[in-house]
């Protein structure tokens, strides 16, 4: 139980840091991980399920992040061109204009500095990392299935 605990309030703090740096942006850290995952696609746009899907979380969030998005003109929502049920989500230049700023601030306040000596901070890393590879949250680089 202590473990469980320290990692969900360890997760609460680390959250805290990132909504500070992210909210002169205009951004949860929510947001802000919609509009880096389309920032990295080459079209900028992604069917909204399939965003959801990259992102592991339910279809209201991602429809509610793309609400304020296009509210704040940082994305838009349009019809895929082939497949009229689709909705895709798609970054405006002014998001793709704030992603690289607001990614550079985190890094330099939070991302940078965690806390932690290297040493624990790898350790630590490497104990999550064989976590979620256990839980399934991602597969092994370089394994191949079959």
């Amino acid at each position: 139980m202590a473990a469980v605990t320290a990692v969900m309030r360890a997760h609460q703090i680390l959250l805290t840091r990132v909504e500070k740096v992210l909210k002169p942006f205009g951004l949860t850290f929510a947001r802000f991980e919609l509009l880096a995952l389309l920032s990295f696609t080459g079209s900028g746009a992604l069917p909204m399920a399939k965003a959801g899907a990259r992102l592991q979380v339910h279809p209201t969030s991602v429809t509610s992040a793309v609400d304020r998005l296009e509210q704040a003109g940082l994305a838009s929502r349009k019809r895929h061109p082939t497949d009229g049920r689709t909705v895709l989500v798609e970054i405006t230049d002014a998001g793709r204009e704030l992603v690289p700023v607001a990614a550079e601030a985190l890094n330099s306040e939070v991302f940078s500095r965690p806390g932690f000596s290297r040493h624990d901070l790898a350790a630590l890393t490497d104990i999550l990392t064989r976590f979620r590879l256990e839980a399934g949250d991602f597969e092994k680089p370089g394994r191949l299935e079959g």
